[in-house]
């Protein structure tokens, strides 16, 4: 009887260690399967939430000279350049007529808020030829200014523009050896078309070629070996490049 309650009781007791040892196991895997879960979520939610940090910079590109898309033609920023042209007009009050050829330098900046519209202002000074003699009058225009606005359509690299502002140079007359030189000042206008030699997207640095028209116009100032006042009147074309930083 003794022997058959021990041998119960063992078995009772293999039981419940089974049991329990199978509980544990049970727990372990709850547990595992709970803390794989959270980690694919913590993985998930990290790959939702934007980032706001600092980012590796783009390859450098050079500096801008202001804001703009990079998939348009800048014509943005400082340039500087030469030209080369022709002049011809006449004298106000006179007969004369005075041409010749003129060269010269000029700088300005543009401003390009949008990639068609670009606007900017410009300076030139020129060196001319222009002179004629008629009777006993010799008038010569020996060098001329202007600072211009300028304001025009670019289609890419072809920028097609009108220009006006402030003209001034020197009128010179003579007459049976006596001469008289007088600064007069006026205003221009005119249009031009400019070439870039460039590529869409480059922000710095490029060649472009020009050919502009001006209309000058030199008021009138009293000149004491004619006794009348005289202006001077002119076209200029000219042809130019430019160097754009």
């Amino acid at each position: 009887m003794q022997v058959r309650l021990a041998q119960i009781l063992r078995a009772q007791a293999g039981r419940a260690v089974a049991a329990v040892a199978w509980e544990s196991s049970m727990s372990r895997l709850v547990f595992a399967a709970i803390a794989l879960t959270g980690a694919g979520f913590a993985v998930s939610a990290q790959a939702d939430i934007p980032y706001y940090g600092s980012r590796p910079p783009p390859p450098y590109a050079g500096p801008l000279t202001v804001a703009q898309p990079l998939d348009c033609y800048s014509w943005a920023g400082p340039y500087l350049g030469g030209n080369l042209g022709y002049t011809w007009g006449s004298v106000e009050n006179n007969l004369t007529k005075p041409s010749g050829f003129a060269a010269g330098v000029q700088a300005g900046y543009n401003w390009q808020p949008s990639p068609s519209f670009v606007f900017g202002v410009e300076g030139d000074i020129q060196a001319t030829g222009a002179d004629e003699t008629f009777a006993p009058w010799k008038f010569s225009n020996p060098w001329f200014g202007t600072v211009r606005g300028r304001a025009g359509y670019a289609f890419s690299n072809i920028l097609v523009y009108g220009t006006a502002g402030l003209a001034f140079g020197e009128l010179r007359g003579e007459t049976f050896g006596l001469s008289e030189t007088h600064g007069n000042a006026g205003w221009t206008a005119g249009v031009g078309a400019e070439f870039g030699f460039g590529q869409a997207g480059f922000t710095r640095g490029g060649w472009s070629a020009k050919v502009e028209y001006l209309y000058v116009d030199l008021a009138n100032t009293n000149f004491t070996i004619t006794g009348v006042p005289n202006g001077y009147r002119f076209g200029t074309l000219r042809a130019g490049i430019n160097y754009h930083f």
